[in-house]
């Protein structure tokens, strides 16, 4: 699997996914097409789907949130008969290699993440009708849903095969979402989840697997009911007009480098290290939410996080050897301020909302990115409000001290702005900046005083802000031994190290899901049971039963 992974869709061109919109109700139709498949060597039989399924799902999701903010409620069915959805493909599975299964599991959670959200932080609710199997990953679309209906017809059925099957979990969430967002019994989700055939029917009710099964001929019109039910909740009027995701502009150069209006990433192969700098803004923030909504995906935060958004996948799925991530941003952090300002001044208008919210789950997507984060703010910088989320994502920071020799450029600051106060949090609910200063919470009263103060590199490094504040004489030296350093060490070390150290605090379902699924699946999908020429990944549709090693270790 080595050619280049594009995660932009055109609408006119899906091949997995039809979409139909009828005022306040959209019906996600899944018709997956078997010859569709990513890569070579497998076919998408039973709806089953791999990667660029998942791509396209992710696309309409956020293009329902953006250019159709009249839904308020969404239908997800199968578009075949006798079958709902098979999860992800098993050749797929069995045929990738073992970057590839870990990032596909991590991107199909950022998806589900990303729908099941949609209800709460959009108005925009996912009640799911199944008809037919629904197993594996299929069922985790459907746990990813408001509501979800069961065809009562002695045939459909919800299973989580994956433990009895393929001696593997359950990749997107489903355990954890069975437990905690269903809160089914622990002793029936043991049956549920060792039972191949699943369970069907009322059974699948009364366990809460679902909310209700329905007969077969009631299935269509109990959704609808419901979706308009779920649509009469949503808080925005029904009139709004959305506005449409154009396609991004984007050049990728002979060394890999990759070239967008506002972000640039440049690769330093043999360093194993990609540069990301943000642009600030070279036009004023919006006067208006009329302006704002004329402006559509131009406007420079939304183009920016697509833009961010698109590299970061990029950099996962198709650099993996550039084991760390170094991010910049340069321009004048006023306007940066006046942007983000402007958004938070006018969240009662649709689209501001959703562009934070956007932010929000890119900044979601940085914080779980199994690389090493470093930023560098240098003279010039635009660290400001929003952009200054980053430095609180990353591992450590470095900010230049003072001017530096020979360059013209602005003494680097960083400032801080409401939105670091509560607007962006991460997946353990908390603003980076309780989790940076879980130890000492009196800290962000003491930060709340320093909003919107432009401060210097001693002033953010005795507030705790940034991990070191270096003069122009030690700049170099002491970036170039970090880099050096961090890549003499195992990646692998440095992925559980850093994934440890990322998160404190309480856990919640979505760091249960980042944390200990994909900790948990990283191994399985390297032992012998699952991937080994005898395992189980291997001869599933063999006829032949995997040999397992009986050993628990």
């Amino acid at each position: 699997m080595t050619h280049l992974i594009k995660f932009q869709c055109d609408p006119g061109n899906y091949r997995h996914w039809r979409l139909e919109i009828d005022g306040e109700i959209a019906t996600l139709l899944m018709d997956v097409d078997e010859q569709g498949g990513l890569f070579a060597g497998y076919q998408l039989k039973l709806n089953s789907y791999d990667l660029g399924v998942d791509i396209e799902l992710a696309d309409i999701v956020q293009r329902l949130r953006f250019e159709h903010p009249e839904v308020g409620a969404v239908i997800l069915r199968s578009g075949k008969d006798n079958v709902f959805c098979a999860g992800a493909n098993i050749k797929m599975l069995g045929g990738a290699d073992h970057a590839h299964k870990v990032n596909f599991c991590k991107f199909t959670n950022e998806t589900r993440n990303t729908f099941e959200l949609a209800g709460v932080q959009s108005g925009q609710y996912y009640i799911c009708a199944i008809q037919g199997a629904c197993a594996g990953g299929g069922y985790e679309l459907a746990l990813a849903c408001d509501h979800i209906i069961l065809a009562d017809d002695g045939a459909s059925n919800v299973a989580l095969p994956e433990v009895p099957l393929l001696a593997v979990l359950p990749g997107t969430g489903g355990l954890t979402r069975v437990t905690d967002k269903r809160k089914v019994r622990r002793d029936l989700a043991d049956v549920f989840c060792t039972t191949e055939e699943g369970i069907k029917g009322q059974r699948a009710a009364d366990w809460s697997l679902v909310d209700e099964a329905v007969t077969k001929s009631k299935l269509e019109d109990i959704a609808h009911q419901r979706a308009t039910e779920y649509a009469a909740r949503t808080p925005r009027p029904p009139d709004l007009n959305g506005i449409s995701l154009t396609p991004l502009e984007r050049e990728i150069n002979a060394d890999g480098s990759l070239s967008y209006s506002a972000v640039q990433v440049t690769l330093d192969r043999p360093a194993g290290t990609a540069t990301i700098e943000i642009s600030a803004p070279n036009a004023p923030a919006p006067a208006s939410g009329a302006e704002l909504q004329d402006r559509g995906a131009d406007n420079w935060l939304l183009r920016c996080a697509r833009e961010l958004d698109d590299a970061i996948l990029h950099l996962r799925f198709n650099e993996l050897a550039c084991g760390v991530l170094i991010f910049k941003a340069t321009g004048d952090p006023q306007q940066v301020a006046a942007h983000e300002a402007f958004l938070l001044a006018n969240q009662n208008h649709w689209l501001a909302r959703e562009i934070l919210l956007y932010w929000r789950r890119v900044l979601q997507r940085i914080d779980i990115t199994s690389r090493s984060l470093v930023a560098l703010i240098e003279p010039g910088s635009c660290f400001a409000g929003l952009l200054a989320e980053i430095l609180f994502a990353v591992d450590r920071s470095y900010m230049a001290d003072g001017a530096f020799e020979n360059d013209p450029r602005a003494e680097a600051t960083l400032t801080l702005s409401a939105v670091n106060f509560g607007a962006l949090p991460m997946a353990n609910d908390l603003t980076r900046l309780q989790t940076r200063f879980i130890g000492a919470p009196e800290q962000i009263e003491k930060l709340t005083a320093k909003t919107s103060t432009a401060l210097s590199a001693q002033d953010a490094y005795q507030l705790g802000l940034v991990t070191f504040a270096l003069d122009d004489i030690d700049w170099d030296d002491e970036v170039r031994v970090f880099l050096e350093e961090r890549a003499s060490f195992s990646p692998d070390a440095l992925t559980g190290m850093e994934a440890n150290l990322r998160f404190a605090g309480v856990e919640t379902m979505q760091t249960r899901i980042f944390g200990r699924l994909t900790a948990w699946q990283n191994w399985i999908f390297q032992r012998p049971n699952a991937v080994g020429e005898d395992g189980a990944l291997q001869r599933y549709g063999t006829g032949l039963r995997a040999a397992f090693d009986k050993r628990r270790v």
